[in-house]
């Protein structure tokens, strides 16, 4: 049986990928995980849809504010210097290309790096796709935080979306329970294994010719750490 990254230790995989000094959006659900693997010795800005710049991570029991929430309706902390603002100017920023990264879920990511987060389509889906489309399209990069598979066993990357779109070719790179890709001009490569898993075993689960990219990956990553 392959290994799977915890939200927990996928949420910190990704944090780590952040720059200092970026301004970051992270969408509702599991990568609002991603604000407690931030280093603190690193200056990342979060931004929220509903009007706060300057986001800190979740707050610990007891020491909850009850008007400092994120787009999700979890409540979050305000580092020192945050900044609070009209929804209407909030969306300026985000479709004004002003953060550089923005992380959110999905139903399906195409392998042109079309985006589906929003409806499945099915009876009692949520009526509207949100504020999504604006930081799919708005955000410098989009990386996408998700299991691989549906509960069904199906690939959540595919040749081609089936599901409502939220963004067209807007996904730069896509974080999984099983590894990490990155979405080329080729098609998705395979950019870091999580576990015992295996490009091969990547290909005979998504149904896709991915590439493989790992050795390339881990190069660049000896290089900049030298």
């Amino acid at each position: 049986m392959t290994t799977r990254l915890s939200r927990d230790d996928l949420a910190r995989r990704i944090a780590a990928d952040i720059p200092e000094g970026a301004y970051v959006n992270l969408g509702i659900g599991a990568p609002t995980l991603v604000a407690n693997f931030l280093p603190a010795d690193e200056e990342i800005i979060l931004h929220t849809e509903n009007g706060l710049l300057g986001m800190g991570p979740a707050p610990e029991s007891g020491h909850v504010d009850p008007d400092l929430i994120n787009a999700g309706k979890q409540a979050v902390t305000a580092l020192a210097g945050a900044a609070y603002f009209h929804h209407a100017d909030s969306f300026a920023m985000m479709r004004g290309g002003h953060l550089d990264v923005c992380v959110l879920g999905a139903f399906q990511v195409s392998q042109t790096g079309d985006l589906a987060n929003w409806s499945t389509g099915a009876p009692g889906a949520i009526p509207a796709v949100g504020g999504a489309m604006d930081l799919a399209i708005g955000a410098k990069d989009v990386y996408v935080m998700t299991d691989l598979l549906t509960k069904d066993g199906g690939s959540k990357l595919v040749a081609s979306c089936t599901y409502p779109l939220t963004g067209v070719g807007c996904v730069s790179r896509v974080y999984t329970d099983h590894a990490i890709f990155d979405v080329t001009a080729e098609g998705f490569a395979v950019r870091e294994l999580f576990g015992d898993n295996t490009v091969d075993e990547l290909r005979s689960l998504t149904g896709l010719d991915l590439i493989d990219a790992t050795a390339d990956a881990a190069a660049s990553a000896e290089g900049t750490q030298s």
